[in-house]
């Protein structure tokens, strides 16, 4: 149906909501406008990177103390969010392919040069 109806949403939508699996691991996403999926993204990205220190210090010993917990758990709580809003930009850029908005054998063909270069 996600392809029939071009609704890439429909995916996720089951496995958040249906699937007994889906409904423990993953995330409902929600379409949102590009801009506002790079801000978010942006403003993860600028916490973590303030917070990367800390995390280094909580982990270095393989441990995780009763007083680095706290810390442990926003930061874990920070890169959940990094992951629902990478999900969210490729469920867009999916629907943009489904509608025409963006060309798909040109998307396509630019994964894959940058896959070879990687």
């Amino acid at each position: 149906m996600s392809d029939k109806y071009k609704q890439p949403g429909l995916c996720n939508h089951y496995c958040a909501n249906q699937c007994p699996i889906g409904q423990q691991y993953v995330p409902e996403i929600k379409i949102k406008e590009l801009s506002q999926i790079v801000l978010e993204m942006l403003a993860s990205l600028n916490s973590m990177n303030k917070q990367k220190d800390r995390l280094i210090e909580i982990t270095a010993d393989g441990k995780i103390t009763d007083d680095e917990l706290e810390d442990f758990i926003h930061i874990q709580e920070e890169l959940e969010r990094i992951s629902i809003t990478v999900e969210t930009l490729q469920l867009w850029c999916e629907k943009m392919l489904d509608h025409g908005v963006i060309d798909v054998e040109r998307y396509n063909a630019h994964r894959k040069c940058a896959k070879a270069e990687a």
